[in-house]
């Protein structure tokens, strides 16, 4: 059993910031990917985020320079800072993790709940 648990997501100002951050528990063998989604009313669920094992990033256009993700390996955890806020990132974020429970099992993507954003004036 694994389970993602996130934290950080709240109301806050345009301009202003939030840092995310999302755990891993449970019992698995490895990490691998790690990435945040976001999804607004009506819209599909979109990347924002993501970082390899080794610490690549990715990220979306519209959040570049804005965004880092970062990853502590010893705290199976992934985290999103936020700054400068638009509106238009308000949206439920999603972590995302690849995740291999053990050697003869192939890697499964796991999700957490997700954790609203509201960027409001």
């Amino acid at each position: 059993q694994v389970q993602l648990v996130e934290s950080g997501g709240g109301l806050v100002q345009p301009g202003g910031s939030l840092r995310l951050s999302c755990a891993a528990s449970g019992s698995f063998l490895t990490i691998n990917a790690m990435g945040w989604y976001r999804q607004a009313p009506g819209k599909p669920r979109e990347l924002v985020a993501h970082i390899t094992s080794g610490g690549s990033t990715n990220y979306d256009d519209s959040v570049k320079g804005r965004f880092t993700i970062s990853r502590d390996n010893a705290k199976k955890t992934v985290y999103l800072q936020m700054n400068s806020l638009k509106p238009e990132d308000t949206a439920v974020y999603y972590c995302n993790a690849g995740i291999k429970l053990v050697w003869y099992l192939k890697e499964n993507n796991y999700w957490g709940q997700g954790t609203q954003v509201t960027v409001s004036s």
